[in-house]
């Protein structure tokens, strides 16, 4: 199933930077192969994000579960452009400067979700770090439109980190979208390889300050397998979860998306994935999805249908006390 291989060259260069397992996987396995189904919905959706000028990180991800969740009635959109000021190693997204911020924007989004009928909507980003907000202001812009045009569709955002600004947190909490998702990717090992650009522990205290600032909204996150984290690593990204209480957790397998990325360690057989959502469930945490093609957003129309709809539990407080996590979140 795979072949021998050294390290990457270019991460040897910095003995500072985590090295890989230098046995990296070359074949997919047959898990990993499926065919995608293409329907009728896929090219109304593809047809109306043109006419709209709008982005969904369905496509720009490339997502193998796009035509899935099109097809349930909820969507990804991709705001302030389609270009992010970092450079993550695991992501498809181009990097540069992005254009100035669309102000009609917000509403180009909801008209487009009124017309697909959307139950449920997931609005992410590229990193904007030039904007002092980080873009928050946009995200709360287009909470605000979507709330006007469908009062009944659910919302759920995926936001950078906004450099851990307090401030920026606040805005979109003031918005209060129904799921505040923020991810964070991968183990603490693996971030100067991974995510150069961001930290581990300014991720879990994004998610503590998000349940501290708006206890009744829902948090999520979620990280990639297959990097070369250790189960006992996993574990303790559960474990600070689940003290900044997060509601809802996804663990995918990081595929890669094309020659210059970062390879893939170890594709994870399935039954580790339902191991890590049993181990997860224990925890008490609200909903896990865990699964090779599990993405942030994965089937995120499940979650309204078990909370948002029944109200079947409240959202998870964070663990009370002082921050465990030794980094601050900065205050502009």
């Amino acid at each position: 199933m795979s072949e021998p291989t050294t390290a990457n060259p270019t991460l040897e260069s910095d003995p500072e930077l985590v090295t890989l397992q230098p046995k990296i996987h070359r074949r997919i396995p047959e898990w990993l192969t499926i065919k995608v189904p293409r329907s009728r919905d896929i090219g109304k959706v593809e047809d109306l994000m043109r006419s709209q000028r709008l982005v969904t990180v369905c496509e720009e991800a490339r997502c193998p579960n796009l035509g899935e969740c099109w097809t349930k009635g909820t969507a990804t959109f991709m705001i302030m452009g389609d270009t992010c000021t970092r450079s993550c190693r695991f992501c498809a997204v181009k990097t540069g400067r992005g254009a100035p911020l669309d102000p009609q924007e917000p509403q180009r989004l909801a008209d487009a979700a009124r017309e697909l009928q959307l139950k449920h909507v997931v609005v992410t980003s590229v990193n904007r770090d030039e904007l002092l907000d980080g873009g928050a202001a946009h995200f709360a812009a287009v909470i605000a439109a979507l709330r006007e045009a469908l009062p009944e569709t659910s919302i759920e955002v995926l936001t950078p980190d906004f450099r851990g600004r307090r401030f920026a947190i606040e805005t979109v909490c003031a918005a209060h979208p129904d799921v505040f998702n923020h991810n964070t990717e991968t183990v603490p090992r693996l971030y100067r390889t991974v995510r150069p650009q961001a930290k581990y522990e300014r991720s879990i205290d994004f998610l503590r300050t998000v349940k501290e600032t708006a206890p009744t909204i829902y948090t999520k996150s979620g990280i990639m397998l297959g990097l070369g984290e250790t189960e006992e690593e996993v574990l303790q990204v559960l474990s600070d979860w689940k003290d900044a209480g997060v509601d809802a957790v996804t663990l995918g397998q990081y595929l890669k998306p094309g020659k210059g990325y970062l390879d893939v360690v170890e594709y994870v057989h399935p039954t580790r994935f339902e191991h890590y959502k049993a181990l997860a469930e224990e925890m008490g945490f609200l909903y896990v999805a865990s699964g090779p093609f599990v993405r942030s957003s994965y089937n995120a129309i499940d979650f309204r249908h078990k909370y948002l709809e029944t109200g079947m539990a409240p959202p998870r407080p964070a663990t009370p006390g002082p921050r465990r996590l030794s980094l601050p979140l900065a205050v502009v």
